[in-house]
């Protein structure tokens, strides 16, 4: 799982990155085209970036392309072997219990796990440093508000009311004044605040308090402050990324060269000299602290004053030529946006988790039959159509499905006409495998039962990706993700399913829900015949997950016909130590059937 997240968090990165230098090159070369304004807003695109990583985009398969990018890290070579065997499953008229002798190979991680680990640790460290920076910063505005009193000059406050109407704020503003503060500031997203340094009102007339006054207040409309900390957060999640911290930077240059052009709207030309005095009162009064992240003002360092005092010389009122340019420039951009971020469709998307409506389910507790193991058992009874499970969030968790995919292989290949019914016997190549068993010709019976992996691949290798991704859609098998090699997506790789969705798979196939050929269905099924006691007939198969030489995963699938009825079930378990293997689970299905009566 840790690789998935890891993969999903460089991605976002590589497509905020790729907006951010789309924006700064928007911005270079269409300069002239768009107003000071428009230069501000297109950094909202960075928001909207965040926020559709987050939209299904895999309803409409757009995200089938970054699929492609989680092959790069999933398992990679082969390499320890093991086998197992069933010793407590115990069947009187047994006809395939080879089934239950689920020969498995490891795979290797390509990334050993000290990478991630490592890699989470740096990260999360660096995003407590941000917030214990934020943390500060929050502390010195509660300083700040816990220091300022409120200004009770009627003259200042009729100003302020009188801005207010001009600007278009309707929201009450809490005016004060404070010893610490050396320039104006807004605060608060719920309750707003203009704190006013505590000589503003000796130092300044009634006419440029106005100033301070529309410059606030246009931030206060503009919603600054609540963009401020939104944009804290994003810096904190991508601290490492240079590209964040330029356009932050930019973002917040922007935001005050916006702000005065927007102030300068509503004035008249021959105030445009006062406005700018104004401000070159407050410069280099800022003093740069901790809270200015959170509390946009009027002041600022020299060198940003310097250009906005030039911005407010050449400045011009929009024409609406500029204002078309500037829509069609937004426009354009979130168009990229909208296509840019299903590379992220994958990364925001909960594919690993099956979405279950739960209904007509009893949830029941049988973790005493798992002996300690992290597991999830689920039972579909088809004549009352009742499910019973146990552990809710195992049961909709997506794992690599292993050998129990072999079921759907083999279905594939006979409907390919790669095998058939009458003759399905693949030829061994004289390759020497690990085990015994699959060092000679084979049949689907025989593969099935001795977990025959070159049989399968062969099979895959004749149908081809595009049609086995075909038949996956088809009937929609977990998260229908094949990009992983196709030599072993199957196997700790891309391809995921949970336990529920195995047995509504099995249900449906026994069922012929699909429209498969019902001989194939047929062939499929006595190849899963396990053994027959009474008037019983037990159906599966297993699988075992092994990566490094650990078996991490552990899989028995099946159903079992009893006096008319048919009970589908799946028994899943998970172990990072190494016991999580497919004849664990099958021993967990044999007592919790028995002891339901079920087989």
């Amino acid at each position: 799982m840790m690789d998935t997240l890891i993969l999903r968090f460089l991605l976002s990165t590589l497509v905020v990155s790729l907006l951010i230098l789309a924006i700064l090159i928007t911005k270079k070369v269409l300069y002239k085209h768009m107003s000071v304004r428009t230069h501000y807003k297109i950094w909202y695109f960075l928001l909207l970036s965040l926020v559709t990583s987050f939209f299904p985009w895999n309803i409409f398969r757009l995200g089938e392309v970054p699929q492609y990018l989680k092959s790069l890290l999933s398992t990679g070579k082969y390499s320890t072997f093991r086998g197992e065997s069933i010793s407590r499953l115990d069947h009187s008229a047994a006809s395939n219990t080879d089934l239950l002798h689920d020969f498995t190979v490891s795979v290797n991680k390509s990334t050993p796990d000290v990478i991630y680990h490592t890699f989470i640790t740096v990260w999360v460290i660096g995003i407590a440093m941000f917030i214990g920076l934020a943390i500060c910063s929050l502390y010195q505005i509660h300083q700040i508000k816990k220091s300022a009193t409120t200004i009770p000059n009627r003259k200042i406050n009729e100003m302020l009311a009188a801005c207010k109407e001009v600007v278009g704020v309707k929201r009450k503003i809490r005016l004060t004044e404070t010893d610490n503060v050396t320039s104006p500031i807004t605060l608060g997203i719920l309750q707003p605040h203009i704190i006013l340094p505590k000589k503003t009102r000796e130092t300044f007339s009634l006419a440029e308090l106005k100033y301070v006054f529309l410059h606030e207040l246009y931030h206060q409309k503009s919603k600054d402050v609540f963009v401020n900390y939104v944009m804290l957060l994003v810096q904190a999640i991508y601290w490492f990324n240079p590209f964040v911290w330029l356009a932050l930077k930019r973002m917040q240059k922007d935001r005050e060269l916006a702000c005065d052009a927007g102030v300068l709207n509503l004035l008249d030309e021959r105030e445009y000299i006062e406005y700018g005095h104004t401000i070159i009162h407050f410069a280099d009064k800022s003093a740069e602290r901790s809270y200015g992240r959170l509390a946009p003002g009027i002041g600022g360092t020299k060198q940003q004053i310097k250009q906005r005092v030039q911005n407010i010389a050449n400045f011009h009122r929009d024409s609406p030529l500029l204002k078309w340019k500037g829509k069609i420039i937004c426009a354009v951009l979130g168009v990229f946006v909208l296509l840019l971020t299903p590379f992220t469709a994958v990364i925001a998307s909960t594919d690993d988790v099956f979405d279950f409506n739960g209904k007509n389910t009893v949830y029941e507790d049988l973790s005493s039959y798992f002996d300690g193991y992290n597991g999830s058992f689920v039972l579909y009874d088809a004549s009352k159509k009742q499910y019973q499970i146990y552990n809710s969030k195992m049961s909709r968790q997506r794992v690599s499905p292993d050998s129990t995919y072999k079921i759907y292989s083999a279905l594939f290949g006979l409907e390919s006409n790669v095998i058939s019914a009458n003759n399905s016997e693949q030829m061994w190549d004289g390759q020497i495998h690990p085990y015994q068993e699959w060092n000679k010709n084979q049949n689907l019976s025989t593969a099935l039962g001795n977990s025959v992996n070159w049989y399968f691949q062969h099979i895959d290798q004749e149908v081809g990706r595009k049609q086995l991704n075909n038949y996956f859609h088809k009937i929609k098998y977990g998260n229908e993700d094949l990009s992983g090699n196709l030599d072993r997506y199957w196997m700790e790789s891309s391809l995921k399913i949970s336990p529920i969705e195995q047995v509504q798979l099995l249900y449906a196939l026994e069922e012929n829900k699909f429209g498969f050929k019902e001989k194939n269905i047929q062939a499929i099924r006595k190849a899963l015949l396990i053994g027959e006691q009474n008037d019983r007939q037990l159906y599966g198969k297993t699988g075992t997950g092994t990566v490094d030489g650990k078996d991490v995963n552990g899989w028995f699938v099946g159903f079992v016909t009893k006096a008319g009825h048919t009970y589908y079930f799946a028994v899943n378990i998970q172990d990072e130590n190494g016991r999580a293997s497919g004849d664990k689970a099958a021993e967990i299905a044999d007592m919790i059937l028995r002891d339901k009566n079920i087989y």
